[in-house]
């Protein structure tokens, strides 16, 4: 890929997959869009120190911010051919609140943003070739980690619009529970726009339990303690979690490995988080069902002005 723009670039997996396209053949330009311009200039200088590489260009973006992200397209002085939507997590400290657009900021930050993003660049003719979304094993559920599947009733576009503003979750919101179905919704709109888009490749691919991501730290006291202290000795032992660099390599064969099929969510094995990575819908059938992924879609719609 010659141009790639990422999101949520400043660290973790964004960062580590920016380092290792920089050092493939053919990459001349890798746009880092992050919202805090200090921490983009920050990593845009370690990834040149340890690339030796001057293909770094930032573009101020917070995808929670749907007009951010729209003048971010604008500012494009020509078009990608990828686009990695790997900005996310758990929404920060206030992931149950909700943003001007009507959506939990949980959703904002994993989905809303990234579909601006994606049909933004689209409408624009400023994506060329392939678009990949940071997909979770928590979309098809993770029983090791106590994340039940999205058990969702009718799968109708009104239910899957109470995920998007979170009353489908109750008075109180759990992050934990909150994420799979978020996370399923935004790979059913990638299965669902795939079929809009053909000539585009979507895929959505997870980078399965990773160390060093930084996702863990927007969770309440205890639950960040118990993870950061105890599950990240006892996670690999279960494969529930390997290194950064491994889940950033899933992104980075997924953009360049075009046996990878559009509109196919890819993540690892039932019950596990390492290892190869399969189709998640041969775990999870609902994935599949098209009507549900454009309800989804639909759904999703019904939040963007």
């Amino acid at each position: 890929m010659k141009s790639i723009l990422i999101t949520g670039a400043n660290g973790g997996l964004g960062k580590e997959c920016a380092r290792q396209l920089a050092l493939q053949a053919g990459t001349e330009r890798i746009y880092l869009a992050c919202r805090n311009e200090e921490r983009a200039k920050a990593a845009k200088l370690a990834l040149e120190e340890s690339t030796g590489k001057s293909v770094f260009e930032i573009v101020l973006m917070d995808v929670s911010n749907l007009n951010s992200v729209r003048s971010a397209v604008e500012s494009l002085d020509e078009p990608v051919a990828a686009l990695v939507m790997n900005a996310g997590g758990m929404g920060g400290k206030n992931f149950g609140d909700k943003t001007v657009d009507g959506v939990l900021q949980l959703f904002a930050v994993n989905v809303l943003g990234h579909v601006v993003l994606a049909e933004e660049l689209l409408k624009a003719k400023k994506l060329t070739k392939m678009a990949l979304y940071a997909g979770s094993e928590a979309a098809r559920g993770v029983p090791k980690m106590g994340m039940k599947r999205p058990e969702l009733k009718t799968s109708s576009v009104n239910e899957f619009e109470s995920i998007c503003d979170g009353s489908f979750f109750g008075k109180k919101i759990d992050p934990m529970v909150a994420y799979g179905p978020v996370k399923y919704m935004a790979a059913l709109w990638m299965s669902s726009i795939a079929r809009k888009y053909p000539d585009i490749r979507f895929v959505t691919m997870s980078p399965g339990g990773t160390s060093g991501t930084g996702v863990m730290n927007d969770l309440p006291p205890f639950m960040k303690f118990m993870f950061t202290h105890v599950g990240l000795r006892l996670m690999p032992m279960f494969g529930l979690m390997h290194k950064l660099e491994e889940g950033a390599k899933r992104y980075v064969d997924g953009l360049n490995d075009e046996s990878y099929k559009s509109g196919v969510f890819y993540g690892s094995k039932k019950s596990v988080l390492t290892g190869p990575t399969i189709d998640q819908g041969t775990i999870f059938d609902d994935l599949n069902n098209k009507t549900f992924q454009d309800n989804a879609n639909e759904a999703i719609h019904r939040f963007i002005k």
